[in-house]
């Protein structure tokens, strides 16, 4: 059995947009791609078509030095899609149904000891990925992250809550608890509730612009907010970009409000690029430099 730092699941697809242009992205393939660049050598388990697009995506991990170990071949389903389009220059998804991600199989999976386990929900909307989870979650002995992504119609309620009873870590957006979370006058009281609900270590709630709120097991309550003359390019990834050093915090021990901290300085920079992931190492070392 391999002992690992991080492990990732979930899907790894192409975005593709009106004009043609694709860009690799899938949340927990940005965040194994930024934790590479982080020099922690996660474990990134997903599956692709026996296709030109998974064929890309090998090719993308061999260069930026991502282990394939745990990346299964599919030859009936193709590699994950997103279909983008620009309604009045806001965009509008399509998130394709039966793509390979939705299939990863439990069999396949790889036998692993990590101390830290991340996920999000859309790979679970299959139940056969689902089911790969479940099955990793069984056998994990650490901690594990969820980051939720609630997109219609591929969750519901009950199967969300169950994998939120199941994490230590979780991630969202303002939005999402607002789903997620009915009871409540204000923020700060809908966390509280919520973090209560599901006994969590760790609830992290993010407010785009204006940066994020934390609370622990404790009750302490966290808040940070990026520079406001933070340049932005597009925010595709940010919250990826968020979660990664949040990971990272986790693997090294930083205090929460630091992690925090540290979470949004790589988001705030990471806005300043185009798209969800930046190939070129040079614009980690600053945060390495000051980090690791």
């Amino acid at each position: 059995m391999t002992r690992l730092a991080v492990a990732i699941f979930g899907e790894v697809l192409f975005d593709r947009f009106d004009e043609g242009v694709e860009i690799l992205g899938g949340a927990p393939f940005n965040v194994a791609w930024h934790l590479q660049a982080f020099q922690q050598a996660p474990l990134f388990i997903s599956r692709i078509g026996q296709d030109q697009a998974g064929a890309k995506i090998q090719a993308a991990m061999q260069t930026w030095g991502i282990s394939q170990a745990a990346l299964q071949i599919d030859n009936q389903y193709p590699t994950g899609t997103v279909e983008i389009s620009l309604n009045n220059g806001e965009p509008e998804y399509q998130i394709l149904a039966n793509q390979a991600y939705d299939f990863i199989d439990e069999q396949s999976l790889p036998s692993i000891d990590c101390g830290l386990l991340y996920h999000g929900s859309l790979a679970t909307r299959q139940p056969v990925s689902c089911s790969a989870l479940q099955s990793l979650i069984k056998g994990h002995q650490g901690k594990v992250f969820i980051d939720i992504n609630l997109r219609q119609p591929w969750w519901n309620q009950t199967s969300v809550a169950e994998l939120l009873t199941q994490a230590h870590w979780v991630k969202l957006n303002h939005d999402e608890l607002e789903q997620l979370q009915v009871a409540g006058d204000s923020l700060e009281a809908k966390m509280r509730l919520f973090i209560e609900r599901y006994q969590l270590e760790v609830l992290v709630v993010t407010l785009g612009e204006q940066g994020a709120l934390a609370i622990d097991g404790y009750g302490q309550l966290l808040k940070v907010q990026p520079d406001t003359h933070q340049i932005v390019v597009d925010t595709v990834g940010a919250g990826d970009a968020f979660a990664s050093v949040l990971l990272l915090g986790i693997l090294k021990a930083w205090p929460l409000a630091v992690s925090l901290q540290r979470a949004q300085q790589f988001a705030s920079a990471l806005v300043g690029q185009r798209g969800a992931t930046v190939s070129d190492f040079d614009f980690y070392q600053p945060f390495k430099a000051a980090w690791l």
